[in-house]
């Protein structure tokens, strides 16, 4: 019967904290795709405004509001490089967890293949048993 493989347990650890560390890549590249798109959005409403001045409080108030886009765009530009740097931190943990994890799986491929190898010569030592078991009593003229 072929042993078990006694890191088992924590081959099963790796793989969840490799799991958590996808799920954690992958809402950082949401956020990420998220921001990316509410600044793309900021910037074509803010490019399709016109800017006629018709007076000097309009002139005003299209300088304010200009003041007012470039703050709330420097505020997401802000966000994300953060945002990135996020994503950068949660595929460096991804890479980390994935390279503990592969290397107890290759120590459980092989050990299934150790084992069965052993499985294999035991089958094969008892058939080479019962085979010459057979052949001697047909030699000696026993019947079964």
């Amino acid at each position: 019967m072929a042993r078990a493989f006694r890191l088992a347990g924590l081959l099963r650890l790796r793989q969840v904290q490799q799991e958590q560390a996808a799920s954690d890549l992958a809402s950082a590249n949401a956020r990420a795709r998220a921001n990316a798109l509410h600044q793309n959005r900021t910037r074509a409403a803010l490019g399709g405004i016109s800017a006629e001045p018709t007076s000097s409080n309009v002139l005003y108030a299209i300088a304010a509001a200009r003041s007012s886009s470039r703050s709330m765009l420097a505020e997401l530009e802000a966000v994300d490089f953060r945002t990135q740097a996020q994503v950068d931190s949660a595929a460096a943990a991804y890479a980390e967890a994935r390279t503990r994890s592969l290397g107890l799986e290759k120590l459980e491929a092989r050990h299934i293949e150790t084992e069965g190898g052993a499985d294999v010569a035991a089958q094969q030592a008892a058939i080479d048993e019962i085979s010459s078991t057979t052949i001697h009593r047909t030699r000696n003229g026993d019947t079964p």
